[in-house]
Parts: structure tokens; sequence; C-alpha cells
């Protein structure tokens, strides 16, 4: 069974010389990780989506920023805050984020390579919904 769309509240280690956060991956994501990028300095939201087959793992390293996804049954916003806020995002789920802090790094491990063509992408609502009919 596929697994599916999933927050996560990582654990947080508080130590006299740092705050640290680990995430021991086979336990939040079924993928190898392909690719990861960091999302930074963020003046506007990102672009809104879903994969056909690309799943992603989000960790927002700092600062805060609000999810907004459809898994299928309309538009929900999540709160984020930073740095044990994470998603897992499977295919077929819409997604965004917005109203970021100033502060804000998102990191984004991914299940595919970069491929400029994007013909993984559905980047049309209308299009999202009707895939989610069919599923």
């Amino acid at each position: 069974m596929p697994k599916q769309f999933q927050i996560f509240q990582l654990k947080k280690i508080d130590t006299p010389k740092f705050v640290m956060s680990a995430v021991e991956l086979k336990d939040y994501i079924d993928f190898e990780v392909k690719r990861a990028y960091f999302i930074t300095n963020i003046k506007a939201p990102t672009g809104a989506h879903c994969h056909k087959i690309e799943k992603e793992f989000f960790i927002l390293q700092q600062g805060s920023c609000r999810a907004v996804i459809d898994r299928g049954n309309g538009l929900e916003e999540l709160e984020m805050q930073g740095p044990t806020s994470a998603l897992y995002v499977p295919p077929l789920v819409w997604h965004h984020f917005k109203d970021f802090s100033s502060d804000a790094v998102l990191l984004a491990l991914s299940s595919t390579n970069y491929n400029p063509d994007r013909n993984d992408y559905v980047e049309d609502y209308i299009e999202f919904k009707k895939l989610c009919l069919k599923k």
C-alpha cells in the first residue's frame, strides 16, 4: 500500500551547546533520496502543483510558513513552525507553501532527479481534480 500524506513533528533535542532535530529517514519516507534542495529568501508563495510520480519530504528548518495542500478532498492549510515541522507528500497531492517568515528555510528531499521538461508536474488545479477522480 502506498504511503499517504502525513504531517510530522520531529523530535527536538535541547543540549547545553545546541538544539538538534535528528531525522532517521527510514522512519519518515519510503523512497531513496535522489535530490535535496533548500528554499530561502522567499518573497512569494511557491508554485502550486502536484506530481504524478515524485514523492517529497519537506522539513521546515527555520522560521514559519503555511502549507496549502489538497489530498483530493479540497484545499486545506497547515501551519508549519521550524525546525520540527515536516510533511511527507506522495504523488497526486496538490501542494504549495505561503506566508513565509523572513527567516524561513525549507528543505525538500525528493525521490527523483530534476527533469527540466517538468513532465511529472501537474500545475493546473482543474487537471489535478480530474486526476483525483480517476484514482
